[in-house]
């Protein structure tokens, strides 16, 4: 059983790992039941019909065979206070509808929706069956340093999530930096699956032309805090008619930065979140893609950005403005460069760019790495051996 705050038909980081982990299972024959709410992201409310959004406490089969339990959600704005208010609500309703399914053989939770955490671990413990939390962030240490929650209440939520840490039965990361940030806390029960892509539906694209009048860059994903996307619009201002910086995506930060680009007059276009083969087109415009997260969270040096192995894998230069765990990768992978999180580091890069095309040029560098590192095949399997682990453990 997965309980989880977001799932397909949405499209989001929990949503792409567990849509390619739940169809490993299903292949393995295992019954999949995933708790989760009806389809409402980004924008806070339902806008897909009911026959595919899910409608609450009712089931229906998902893509691969599994069973999906939907549970109420609340209409909310896309801003901090609102989202937590959402997945309060929705964590709640988790606790009964997952208790009136079948009895698993173990109970998933994959975080970083908080609230969905303690629901997990009510549900094991009503179930009776052993808990696999999935940290696909950094928490506590995220809370901590966004001040998500302060005061008496920091000191609370930290306890709490170190709390059901250590009495998960198994804790997964995905990345292998905070696996040993919990080890040296003194968890034993840590392992790593990090996130993966299928390399059968990304195609390697051509080479960037060698010659063109502007530089294209590109930013897939969240408008967040985490992503401090003034950054890259600032650098843009600097550099000017030179380039195009494209931003595709939504968050919490969308409108703020929109009206920044406009104060500069920076050359920057804002487009709405797209999937499927149309992310295929904006790749292939760009010349250079961004994996960013800002500099000044210490937990982010054990964080990857969840679009850095897709952006691998189309064989597109990389503007990395990252740290820790998330620029060795790319370095190892080198196809790209890696530059500090300031504005005139990152228009330098780019007008070197510019100028000299040729370094646009990574060839097959990206797509080699995940192949050999981040392949959602090997990585599903993986999951599998550590599941039976678990369930093996707990009959005994």
């Amino acid at each position: 059983m997965l309980l989880t705050h977001s799932y397909a038909p949405e499209h989001s980081p929990p949503q792409r790992r567990w849509t390619q982990l739940v169809r490993s299972f299903r292949s393995a024959g295992w019954q999949v039941d995933v708790v989760t709410p009806v389809a409402h992201a980004p924008h806070g409310r339902r806008t897909l019909p009911p026959r595919i959004a899910g409608r609450p406490f009712l089931a229906h089969r998902g893509e691969f065979g599994e069973t999906v339990r939907r549970v109420p959600y609340l209409w909310h704005r896309t801003t901090r206070i609102g989202r937590l208010i959402n997945h309060l609500l929705s964590a709640a309703m988790s606790v009964p509808v997952a208790a009136m399914g079948p009895r698993p053989d173990v109970v998933i939770v994959t975080v970083p929706s908080l609230p969905i955490l303690g629901a997990g671990f009510v549900v094991s413990r009503l179930l009776r069956r052993p808990l696999v939390v999935d940290m696909r962030d950094a928490w506590p240490d995220i809370a901590r340093d966004a001040r998500i929650v302060r005061g008496n209440a920091k000191s609370l939520v930290e306890l709490v999530i170190i709390a059901i840490q250590v009495r998960a039965d198994l804790v997964v990361t995905v990345t292998y930096g905070f696996a040993h940030t919990l080890r040296e806390r003194g968890l034993k029960n840590v392992a790593t699956v990090t996130n993966g892509i299928d390399m059968a539906v990304i195609r390697a694209l051509d080479p960037p032309p060698s010659r063109q009048d502007r530089l294209e860059v590109l930013y897939l994903g969240n408008h967040g805090e985490s992503q401090r996307l003034d950054v890259p619009i600032r650098a843009a201002a600097l550099v000017g008619q030179g380039m195009r910086l494209t931003l595709v995506g939504h968050g919490v930060e969308r409108n703020r930065l929109m009206a920044l680009a406009a104060e500069l007059g920076a050359p920057v276009e804002f487009h709405a979140p797209i999937h499927g083969p149309e992310i295929m087109d904006y790749y292939e415009r760009a010349d250079s893609c961004i994996v960013t997260l800002r500099d000044d969270w210490k937990s982010f040096d054990t964080t990857i950005p969840s679009k850095t192995y897709e952006v691998l894998s189309v064989g597109r230069h990389v503007t990395g403005i990252v740290k820790g765990e998330a620029r060795t990768i790319l370095e190892d992978a080198e196809a790209g460069h890696v530059v500090a999180s300031e504005v005139k580091a990152v228009a330098h890069l780019w007008r070197t760019l510019a100028e000299n095309r040729e370094l646009l040029r990574v060839g097959e560098k990206g797509r080699a790495w995940v192949k050999n590192n981040a392949n959602v095949q090997a990585l599903g399997e993986a999951y599998i051996e550590l599941l039976r682990e678990v369930a093996r453990e707990s009959r005994a």
